[in-house]
């Protein structure tokens, strides 16, 4: 019989690019806290926005953020060990800095994981600017569904990942809520599979 494909490392740290955007706002920082209420949260992450923002000002963001979907008795013990994760850099995209300074920021991480909160057309040029700094080599991207607005949409943006991704680096997720990359928690929970070849790449998550 032939060898089942290795399952991927799971990923030591996670960059959310957009996270000052109202996905985070809405869902991410809930999340997050959540995971980490659990102990399922075991990697440091790193925001990236175009915002001029302090990492301070990204900490209180996330609280009222937090407290603004539900979480109404905040345990400080756990928001306090999340906001010990996070770290903050602000840029045009388009700026090839940026990508060099995110490089920087996770430094001598082997599994990097990107989630792209962020409008669909900057895709490719987020992915290419990490690729250009070598780091896709060994990273996943995560992108939101619905994948485009229609057909042709949807495999333009495919083709887009794939200049530089290959297809087992590509997550597509309904949402982010409850799944994120740790070292406790299967990095399989970010894999749906690709639908985009024969159709609009918008397949439920199993």
């Amino acid at each position: 019989m032939p060898e089942k494909p290795s399952a991927p490392a799971p990923a030591d740290v996670l960059v959310i690019f957009g996270i000052t955007g109202d996905l985070a706002r809405v869902m991410t920082f809930r999340s997050l806290y959540r995971l980490e209420s659990r102990g399922l949260l075991d990697c440091p992450i790193v925001g990236v926005a175009f915002d001029d923002w302090t990492l301070e000002k990204l900490v209180a963001h996330a609280r009222d953020s937090i407290v603004a979907a539900g979480e109404d008795e905040l345990d400080e013990d756990v928001f306090g060990r999340l906001a010990g994760r996070l770290s903050y850099h602000h840029g045009d995209f388009k700026d090839p800095a940026v990508y060099a300074e995110v490089a920087k920021a996770i430094e001598g991480k082997e599994a990097p994981a990107f989630y792209l909160e962020i409008p669909p057309s900057l895709f490719g040029t987020v992915v290419d600017g990490l690729a250009k700094v070598g780091l896709t080599e060994n990273g996943r991207v995560i992108v939101e569904k619905p994948f485009g607005h229609d057909l042709p949409s949807a495999r333009a943006l495919d083709d887009e990942l794939h200049a530089s991704l290959d297809e087992s680096q590509i997550y597509r997720i309904d949402h982010f809520l409850g799944r994120c990359p740790s070292r406790t928690s299967s990095s399989s929970a970010f894999r749906t599979p690709s639908s985009s070849r024969s159709g609009t790449g918008t397949s439920s998550t199993p």
